[in-house]
């Protein structure tokens, strides 16, 4: 008997150990998301400058009809954004969406970068965490039951090159402002609905095309993402984006609150893996 109890305290040791070591790597992934949530909404820039339709002259008449859709005349051009959301997330794939209910909270402040926090699933499959990019930091963090991490990537150039392509991407629908024409955003025409936005930041540079209606409201985003979201799970150039619908009124924008998307869109594997609805929009103002 004391060999088997003193085996037994051994094994109950070593899982307490395990415990307490992945509980403090989970609070420190908690508190690093954080950090940089706090960077990204203190950068805002000090003065704001008001929308004037004058600063869309001469652009693609796609940019301009979407510009006038989405920001209204006398607007502070906010570029930092609260976003609350609830809808699904897949983890499997086109013939097999395994889709699980999720809520989301993100910040994102373009070109700078974003947090995504997600809390997913329930019972068994109860996954959360998060996803972000700034302050020279890439990473995807994800947990099941709070407890075992399931998904740890970043910290690469290519992750880094990635998720700056969902910055890039979502500033059309959470952020326009940040997508002016300017030193680092240059616009091009590439059909007479679609424009195309090329965001420069630091050493990265992101195309998007964004398609418009006769009104200026943007329907569908698509990027040439640098993903590893293929079969053979290497990092190259890939179709990446979705849709928008049910726009609505937000601080003087007209954004969507419906929003899917995934990889390869526009070809027949295209897999909407997120579909979300958008609750709340909250634009931060600038520092005085």
């Amino acid at each position: 008997m004391g060999i088997l109890a003193g085996i037994a305290w051994t094994a109950l040791a070593v899982v307490f150990a395990a415990v307490v070591a992945l509980t403090a790597l989970r609070v420190s992934d908690q508190r690093n998301a954080e950090t940089v949530w706090k960077s990204l909404r203190a950068g805002s820039k000090q003065d704001a400058e008001v929308f004037d339709p004058a600063m869309v002259d001469g652009l693609p008449e796609p940019a301009r009809r979407y510009f006038l859709y989405a920001i209204g005349e006398g607007v502070p051009l906010r570029t930092v954004a609260e976003i609350e959301m609830e809808g699904e997330i897949g983890l499997g794939r086109r013939s097999d969406p395994r889709y699980l209910s999720m809520r989301g909270h993100q910040l994102i402040a373009p070109p700078r970068g974003f947090v995504w926090k997600l809390d997913a699933g329930s019972g068994l499959m109860s996954l959360s965490g998060s996803d972000g990019f700034g302050d020279s930091q890439s990473w995807v963090r994800f947990w099941l039951l709070k407890l075992f991490p399931v998904v740890r990537e970043g910290g690469n150039p290519d992750y880094a090159r990635s998720a700056f392509g969902r910055v890039v991407a979502e500033s059309v629908f959470f952020a326009p402002a940040a997508l002016l024409p300017g030193e680092e955003v240059e616009w091009e025409a590439v059909g007479p609905d679609t424009a195309r936005a090329t965001v420069s930041y630091r050493d990265m540079v992101q195309s998007v095309d964004i398609s418009v209606d006769e009104e200026g409201r943007p329907h569908t985003v698509v990027i040439p993402r640098w993903s590893n979201a293929n079969p053979e799970k290497e990092y190259r150039v890939q179709p990446f984006g979705g849709t928008l619908s049910e726009f609505r009124p937000f601080d003087g924008y007209l954004l969507p609150t419906r929003i899917e998307g995934g990889n390869f869109i526009g070809t027949p594997d295209y897999f909407p893996f997120y579909r979300v609805r958008v609750l709340n929009i909250n634009f931060i103002e600038e520092r005085r």
